[in-house]
């Protein structure tokens, strides 16, 4: 178990105080509360308590139990593997690891199955994951078979020598045919579910794209992470007023018919971790994709 303090520096209801100062949601923080792991002055308080100035709050945070991740049998699209790394590429409504609500049918229950040497520094519930993408996301990801590889990789992440190129498909006509995005991203104070461009509690965040193709309404463009904070194509895209087709957090409600984003995984480029030899792979626009592409009007380049 670990402990928190806070003290609270204004007049607010504690729930959506304490997820303004931290990243927990307003859920855990009122399932700490009526728990009596959450106590104000010491004392315990209901969930809807008005905070005073001044008033002091202790979290006491209950150790984690561990999800029994279990093997499962389920086809996977692997593009490269060796006794290293995998490279996957992951179809969508796939779930990469096990978390609440998701404890089965997940990339990891997938490929404890397929192979038995993966990487144990993310515990029991990531073995070998070093990134990730999101849940409707499709496209290529990368999973390393061993600690070693996996603390290479993830040092080329930090040092942003992986190459990381999406295809997305946005509303709207982007006006550029090359662009830079720079705004730090944070979690959205008013949904904890989202983030947004902020400059409270937030990290730097880089996205350049390129436009590949214009239709009536949309836009298809080419996005290049440098670096890879949690939805960041999605709301860096949202940010500059062209939100990802498809999108159902992001974007408007009516748009192409596709469950989830329209926004793949295209190209990755890594050095292997043993021989440092550099490595890139790209996966093709999955089905759905290419069909909503074939039913839009295309607008023909004017010099």
């Amino acid at each position: 178990m670990e402990t928190y303090t806070f003290v609270a520096e204004e007049k607010a209801r504690i729930d959506k105080w304490m997820s303004e100062q931290s990243d927990w949601s307003r859920s855990q923080i009122q399932d700490w509360i009526k728990a009596g792991d959450l106590l104000v002055n010491g004392q315990i308080v209901k969930p809807n308590y008005k905070l005073q100035e001044g008033d002091e709050i202790v979290v006491t945070v209950p150790d984690a139990v561990e999800l029994e991740v279990l093997p499962e049998h389920i086809q996977l699209d692997v593009v490269y593997e060796d006794e290293d790394v995998i490279v996957v590429n992951k179809a969508r409504g796939m779930v990469v690891h096990p978390a609440a609500g998701h404890t089965s049918g997940t990339l990891v229950n997938a490929l404890l199955y397929h192979c038995d040497d993966l990487s144990g520094i993310n515990g029991v519930k990531r073995p070998g994951i070093v990134h990730r993408i999101d849940k409707d996301t499709t496209g290529l990801l990368m999973v390393a078979k061993n600690d070693v590889a996996h603390e290479s990789l993830a040092s080329q992440l930090k040092d942003r020598k992986i190459k990381r190129e999406y295809i997305a498909l946005v509303h709207g006509e982007v006006a550029h045919e090359l662009g830079t995005i720079e705004a730090p991203i944070g979690r959205d104070t008013n949904d904890r579910q989202r983030m947004t461009v902020t400059d409270k509690n937030a990290k730097e965040a880089i996205t350049h794209f390129r436009l590949l193709e214009r239709y009536k309404d949309f836009t298809l463009v080419e996005c290049k992470l440098e670096t890879g904070r949690t939805h960041q194509i999605r709301v860096h895209m949202r940010y500059i007023g062209h939100p990802l087709a498809g999108d159902p957090k992001y974007g408007p409600r009516r748009t192409i018919q596709l469950n989830g984003q329209a926004l793949h995984a295209a190209t990755l480029g890594f050095f292997h971790p043993r021989t440092n030899e550099w490595l890139e792979f790209e996966a093709p626009l999955p089905a759905d994709f290419e069909a909503e592409l074939a039913k839009l009007d295309k607008i023909e380049k004017t010099r």
